[in-house]
């Protein structure tokens, strides 16, 4: 298990801070463990899923949600957070938010040709080790890094 890195809040005060779900959507390939990653919309990074709460959904189904409407995923989402990190979202015509992702595995089962963002979007599946080298926060990638799925059981990080 890895130990939870400080949060980079950058400056911001703690009524400042939003709160979003994230997905570490993955799946296992000949015993070793590949990471999904998705364009962001705009700047075309390589992110995680992630996104608001949502009403009447769980932290870890909302964190689904997002990994359908943004990469078409489906699977299942383990209820237990792997961590938490922190970004800037850039915000057009106003100044940034700072947010904290809390970070949900989501296995894999599927992956749908057409989903809600799937024009807007594009989907990799890399290793861990490159998954953690291509996003942009350091929190994220460490969390990747260390993420170790358990066999048959809930994964860890």
């Amino acid at each position: 298990m890895i130990q939870q890195l400080p949060l980079s809040l950058l400056g911001a005060r703690k009524r400042e801070v939003r709160i979003q779900f994230a997905a570490l959507c993955y799946r296992m390939r000949r015993g070793k463990v590949q990471i999904l990653l998705v364009t962001s919309r705009r700047a075309k990074r390589w992110i995680v899923p992630k996104g608001w709460p949502m009403p009447d959904k769980t932290p870890a189904a909302s964190a689904l949600q997002e990994a359908w409407e943004e990469a078409g995923v489906r699977g299942r989402a383990e209820e237990s957070c792997l961590g938490v990190y922190s970004y800037r979202k850039g915000q057009p015509g106003s100044e940034d938010l700072a947010c904290a992702a809390m970070l949900y595995p989501v296995k894999v089962a599927s992956l749908a040709r057409q989903y809600p963002e799937s024009g807007q979007r594009r989907r990799i599946w890399v290793s861990r080790k490159k998954a953690a080298r291509m996003v942009g926060q350091a929190e994220l990638a460490r969390l990747i890094a260390g993420f170790e799925p358990r066999p048959g059981g809930t994964p860890t990080a």
